[in-house]
């Protein structure tokens, strides 16, 4: 009789279940570890397909700005991307048969792109009852873009991105986040003038001999600023605030700065920060400053604007005309100084109106739109219906990356040092009719005496 022989096996390759349960028991107290660990408690982050391929040369992701914010904590919530589609569509349909008011504009010819408006003429402007009064809004001498280019822009009737990179001055970054049929309802426009041409030529981005231009969503539209204004900054303005203009048949806007990355779909954007709350316009607020002197004077001392002088007269003229500092009163508007890199509009007589009188003070005075923003909104009937969302709102929906470190064109850079010689302010300024002091001196005593 020979012996009964048997192998015995671990008992963990015996059973295949216990192995699996081992192995999903270690998989969950590594993955949760990771997740107390981290800062962000962001597990897995959305990898999408790119929708252009750069060089490495070119730099888009380059000198990024850090935020404290989480990638994975949102301040903002978003609806189905479907049921968005779908209203805006309806939106788009509906307005076609509404006989909503219509503004009308100024037309002739004059010196400068704005007509060079006195102040008494500008502001008279403000109350807007009358909608056969045609309103002054740019557009006095012409935008020179191709006959193409302008055919497209009235070819977008929905939904418009669009930005702008004057003097070489940022990088072209592509939209992150879109949904499947959102380029199919959004049209995305990037202005530019030659200098920045030039450098999108000499990364390969784009080809000397074509006549039409695109760089992943964007089409690119180039402005030949010799017929604008000398400050490349000045040119940004007009497709910045006169968007309703250079896309008439457009119902909502986004305006982006070319320093920022879009990181939601804009129809989700458009939905949850202009439909949902029935305003005419969103932008965020400002990180650090709530009144429009406190801006005023961070732009004079940060060396933002060169004509010190000139930041004095505006504040001066607004202060005589009635600019008073940010109180509750003021409510529901949240704050006078908003971080206008951002600006979503839904465009009406409201938000158009607006846009107008604003760019209006920016061509009388300087391109800082923050400074006339409150004295604009504050006195301009109708009103505007406004959504002033919070800053982590606005770092939860865009990146931002520093500008160019370096100009493309040395010439060019030293052009403008030159003419940009800082102007102090005259101390006469404080006097008026002879008596001290300042025509603000009762807007910073109401804004020291409610800030300490």
């Amino acid at each position: 009789m020979g012996k009964l022989t048997t192998t015995f096996k671990p008992v963990i390759i015996q059973s295949k279940l216990f192995s699996f349960s081992l192995f999903y028991l270690f998989t969950t107290l590594f993955l949760a570890l990771y997740a107390i660990s981290s800062q962000s408690k962001c597990l897995f982050r959305s990898i999408q397909p790119s929708l252009f391929s750069y060089p490495s040369s070119y730099g888009q992701h380059k000198y990024a700005v850090s935020t404290t914010r989480s990638n994975c904590s949102s301040p903002v919530k978003f609806s189905d991307y479907w049921n968005v589609l779908e209203e805006i569509k309806h939106f788009r349909k509906s307005s076609q048969y509404s006989t909503t008011r219509i503004m009308k504009y100024m037309q002739g010819n004059a010196d400068s792109f704005g007509g060079n408006l006195s102040t008494h003429l500008r502001f008279s402007y403000f109350d807007h009852q009358n909608d056969s009064m045609q309103v002054p809004c740019g557009f006095f001498k012409r935008f020179p873009i191709s006959d193409s280019d302008q055919n497209a822009m009235k070819k977008c009737e929905s939904v418009v991105v669009v930005s702008a990179i004057f003097n070489d001055h940022d990088k072209i970054r592509q939209p992150r986040g879109l949904g499947s049929k959102t380029l199919d309802n959004v049209c995305f426009f990037m202005f530019i003038d030659d200098i920045t041409l030039k450098g999108l030529q000499h990364y390969g981005l784009i080809s000397s001999k074509s006549s039409e231009y695109k760089i992943g969503v964007w089409r690119i539209v180039k402005v030949s600023k010799e017929d604008l204004y000398e400050n490349p900054t000045m040119n940004g303005v007009i497709p910045k605030y006169l968007v309703h203009r250079l896309f008439p048949n457009s119902q909502f806007s986004i305006w982006i700065d070319a320093k920022l990355q879009l990181m939601v779909d804009p129809l989700l954007l458009i939905h949850s920060l202009v439909i949902s709350d029935n305003v005419d316009m969103a932008i965020s607020k400002h990180p650090y400053y709530v009144h429009t002197m406190e801006e005023a004077m961070a732009t004079a001392r940060w060396n933002k604007w060169w004509d010190v002088n000139g930041l004095k007269m505006q504040m001066e003229t607004y202060c005589e005309n009635g600019l008073q500092p940010w109180s509750s009163s003021k409510l529901p508007y949240a704050s006078d100084v908003p971080d206008s890199a951002l600006i979503l509009r839904k465009h009406g007589v409201s938000s158009n109106l607006f846009s107008c009188l604003v760019f209006n003070e920016l061509e009388a005075f300087n391109p800082r739109d923050q400074l006339a923003f409150a004295f604009v909104r504050d006195h301009m009937n109708p009103k505007l219906k406004l959504n002033m969302f919070e800053v982590e709102v606005f770092e939860q929906v865009t990146v931002e990356y520093r500008h160019n470190l370096k100009p493309s064109d040395l010439s060019i850079a030293k052009k403008l040092s030159n003419t940009r010689k800082t102007i102090r302010a005259k101390p006469d300024l404080l006097y008026v009719n002879g008596s001290c002091c300042s025509r603000c001196q009762q807007y910073v005593s109401i804004m020291w005496g409610e800030s300490h």
